[in-house]
C-alpha cells in the first residue's frame, strides 16, 4: 500500500520530509487511499492553537466500525478478529472471526438502541478484559454512541465521578471478574457508584464469574437475553469526521481526572497508519499488545488500529503471573504470537525471577517487540531483547499519551536503528520542538528541553470533556502556539529522543535542574536494585534534597543496608556526579502505581514531605496496600 508501509530508513526520512512540507497532502492521501468514506472531506485540516480547535478531514462522513469490521468481511470474513485468551489457561481460548465480530457488534448496538441509546448519549463500560468489551466498544461506535471505558479495578468513587462528570445513561459491566486466583465483585463496585448517579438509566450486566449478585427491578438487565433477541443486521450511524468517538479519562495523577475527547475521523486514520507500521503488520500475524482497554493503549492498539488493518488481536483476560512467571511466554508459544507490546514495569517484574519461565517456551514467532507507557531502562531493555527477542526482534520503545490518541515517536521495525532507552524518532506528520524555560526553541542536536509538538496530528484529542478551558490551560498555555506534552526530553547526536520523564519530576537541588529517570537509571544498574522512585523534599541548605524509595531483588538481600546505600550513591556520582547524591534512600517493597504502570510520585513527594495525612484518593492505585508499609517504613 502506498505510502503506509515504510521498509527501509532511507524510506522512513523520504515520507517524513513530506509530511513536514505538506501535511495535508500527506494525511490527505492515506486518508483517502486506505480506508472507506461516505462523503470525503471540504478540507483535510483546519485549526488554531490559540483558541485552540483542530479540524481533520472536516465534512467528511464515515462509520468507524465499518472500516474495522465491514470492509473485510468479503476477503477476510472467516480471519481470527479478536482471539480471547481467558484467565485460566485450562479455559480454552476464543477465535472470534470478522464475521462472527460483525453480527455480535450489530447484536450488541441494537440491543443499546432498544434499551433508548442514540447518537451523542454517553455509555460507561466498566468490564474486564472478555470479549463483550471490545464489543461494546463497536456497538457504541457502530450507532454514533460516546463510549467511555473505565478500568474495572477502579474504585466506586473513581468510576462515581467518571459517570457524573460525562453524564452517562448506561452502565455495560459484568457479575464479576478473574484476576489471577482472584475474584472481583465488579456488580457490587458499580451498584455503589450508581446510586450517587442520576443519569443512570440502565445497567447492562454480563455474566463471566457465575456469581449471585443483587439486579435492580427496572434498571438492571442480563445482557444476554437481550443479544439472544436482537438482530445481526444494523446499518451504521453516519458520523461527521469530527463527531466524538470516545470519551477516556486520564488517570488524574495530579488534579481530577481529565476526560480526553478523541473524535472519529482523523483518530481512526493515525492509529491504523502507526499501528501498521510501527508493528510491521503482515496479513497473518498474530498480534497480542498485554494492555487492558481500559486505557488508551488497549483502545488504540487492541480494538481501533488493529481492526482498521484486517489484522488478529488478541485479547488476553489473566495477569503475567497467573498461573506462575511464564503466562506471557506460554501465550506468546501457544498461538504462535508475531508481535507483542508490554510496559516496561512488567517487563521489570519477569526480569527479576528465573529464565527457566522463558526457557521452556518456543518464542521463535516473535519479529517485533514493544514497549509502552513510560521509558524503558537500559537493564529491563537488555533483558528483553536478549531473552525474549533472541536478539533478532527490534524493540520499538514508543512514546505517546492519553492525550495524543496514537503513537508520536517510535523506532520503525527494520528501519531505525533502535538505542536502548531512547524512543529514536518522530513518526510520520509528527513535529516536535524542544523549547527552554524562556519559551525559546533549542535548535540542534545534544540538547535537552520541554518536549512540545507545534503542528497538528489527526488522533490528538479535542478538548476535555465539559471543560474546554483546562484543556487549553493545561497543554497551549505554556508554549505560544505549541501543544505541550507535559515531558521533558533529550535529542542526541543524531536526533535521537530520549523522554526524561514528566516535567514536574525535575528537581532543582542547590540550583541544579536535575530530571529524575537518569538517577533511577543509574540506580537501576545496581545488581541488587529491581526498581526506583526519586522524589525531592525540603532542605534547609540546598532548597531540595533527593529521597530515594528502592526496591530490592530480594527482600533483606543478606547485606549490610548502609554499605547498600554507599553504593547506591556511588553508582549515581559516577553516571551523574555528587550533585545527584540521594540524601535518603528507604528501601520499600514496591512503589504505588497507577493501573497503567506509572509510579504516583505525588504521593511518595507527600510521604517525603511528612504529609501524610493529604495522600488524596489512593483507591484507584494498582497496589493501594503498598502507601501503608511506605508510611510504616519511612526514615
Amino acid at each position: 500500500m502506498s505510502n503506509y508501509h515504510i521498509k527501509h530508513l532511507e524510506e522512513y526520512y523520504q515520507v517524513y520530509r513530506k509530511s513536514l512540507r505538506y501535511p495535508e497532502v500527506f494525511w490527505g492521501e492515506i486518508a483517502e487511499e486506505h480506508f472507506v468514506w461516505r462523503k470525503l472531506w471540504d478540507n483535510v485540516l483546519e485549526y488554531d492553537f490559540s483558541k485552540p480547535s483542530i479540524k481533520w478531514f472536516d465534512g467528511a462522513k464515515l462509520n468507524i466500525t465499518e472500516n474495522c469490521i465491514d470492509r473485510h468481511l468479503r476477503i477476510r470474513g472467516d480471519k481470527t478478529a479478536i482471539l480471547f485468551e481467558p484467565n485460566n489457561p485450562d479455559e480454552e481460548a476464543q477465535h472470534i472471526t470478522y464475521n462472527q465480530l460483525s453480527e455480535r457488534v450489530n447484536q450488541f448496538a441494537n440491543v443499546l438502541k432498544n434499551q433508548g441509546i442514540k447518537k451523542g448519549d454517553r455509555v460507561c463500560i466498566y468490564l474486564p478484559m472478555i470479549p463483550e468489551l471490545a464489543i461494546s466498544l463497536l456497538a457504541c461506535a457502530r450507532i454514533g454512541a460516546i463510549h467511555s471505558v473505565v478500568f474495572a479495578g477502579f474504585s466506586s468513587t473513581a468510576l462515581a465521578t467518571r459517570i457524573q462528570d460525562a453524564s452517562c445513561k448506561m452502565v455495560i459491566t459484568s457479575d464479576g471478574s478473574y484476576r489471577g486466583k482472584k475474584t472481583i465483585d465488579l456488580k457490587g463496585i458499580v451498584d455503589e457508584a450508581v446510586d450517587q448517579c442520576e443519569s443512570i438509566e440502565t445497567v447492562l450486566v454480563a455474566k463471566r464469574i457465575q456469581s449471585d449478585i443483587r439486579m435492580k427491578d427496572g434498571r438492571d438487565k442480563w445482557l444476554q437475553p437481550l443479544l439472544d433477541e436482537a438482530s445481526t443486521i444494523c446499518e451504521p450511524e453516519i458520523m461527521d469526521a469530527e463527531d466524538p468517538l470516545f470519551i477516556l479519562y486520564t488517570s488524574g495523577s495530579t488534579g481530577s481526572p481529565k476526560g480526553m475527547v478523541h473524535t472519529t475521523g482523523g483518530y481512526m486514520v493515525n492509529t491504523a497508519y502507526t499501528f501498521k507500521n510501527v508493528f510491521n503488520y503482515k496479513e497473518n500475524d498474530v498480534y497480542w499488545c498485554t494492555a487492558d482497554i481500559g486505557w488508551i493503549t488497549g483502545h488504540s492498539y487492541i480494538v481501533y488500529g488493529p481492526l482498521a488493518n484486517g489484522a488478529t488481536t488478541v485479547m488476553f483476560e489473566g495477569v503475567p503471573t497467573y498461573p506462575d512467571y511464564g503466562r506471557f511466554w506460554e501465550v506468546v508459544e501457544k498461538h504462535k504470537i508475531t508481535q507483542f507490546y508490554t510496559a516496561p514495569t512488567a517487563i521489570r517484574a519477569l526480569a527479576k525471577e528465573s529464565l527457566d519461565f522463558v526457557d521452556k517456551y518456543d518464542l521463535s514467532s516473535l519479529k517485533v517487540l514493544g514497549t509502552v507507557g513510560e521509558p524503558i531502562n537500559e537493564e529491563a531493555w537488555h533483558w528483553y531483547n536478549d531473552n525474549i527477542g533472541k536478539k533478532k526482534c527490534p524493540i520499538v520503545d514508543t512514546w505517546w499519551q492519553t492525550e495524543t490518541g496514537g503513537m508520536m515517536i517510535s523506532p520503525i521495525p527494520f528501519a531505525t536503528p533502535t538505542k536502548p532507552t531512547y524512543a529514536t524518532l518522530p513518526l510520520p506528520g509528527v513535529q516536535l520542538a524542544l523549547m527552554d524555560e524562556n519559551g525559546q526553541e533549542i535548535k540542534g542536536n545534544q540538547v535537552d528541553g520541554r518536549l512540545c509538538v507545534k503542528f497538528p496530528w489527526p488522533s490528538m484529542a479535542r478538548t476535555i470533556w465539559g471543560n474546554h478551558q483546562r484543556y487549553k490551560e493545561t497543554y497551549f498555555s505554556a508554549y505560544k502556539n505549541m501543544y505541550f506534552t507535559g515531558d521533558g526530553a533529550l535529542r542526541d547526536e543524531v536526533g535521537y529522543y530520549r523522554i526524561t520523564g514528566r516535567v514536574d519530576d525535575v528537581i532543582i537541588v542547590s540550583g541544579h535542574n536535575l530530571g529524575t529517570a537518569p538517577i533511577e537509571d543509574a540506580i537501576n544498574e545496581h545488581p541488587a536494585v529491581a526498581e526506583s522512585a526519586i522524589v525531592g523534599y525540603p532542605h534547609d541548605v540546598k532548597g531540595n534534597a533527593l529521597y530515594g524509595y528502592v526496591i530490592l531483588k530480594e527482600i533483606g538481600e543478606g547485606r549490610n543496608h548502609d554499605n547498600l546505600r554507599k553504593e547506591i550513591n556511588q553508582i549515581i556520582t559516577e553516571h551523574i556526579g555528587p550533585i545527584a547524591k540521594l540524601d535518603k534512600i528507604q528501601f520499600t517493597v514496591g512503589l504505588p502505581k497507577t493501573r497503567s504502570g506509572k509510579i504516583m510520585r505525588r504521593i511518595l513527594r507527600k510521604i517525603a514531605h511528612n504529609e501524610m495525612d493529604n495522600l488524596g484518593d489512593i483507591s484507584t492505585l494498582l497496589n493501594p496496600e503498598v502507601v501503608a508499609s511506605i508510611i510504616d517504613e519511612r526514615l
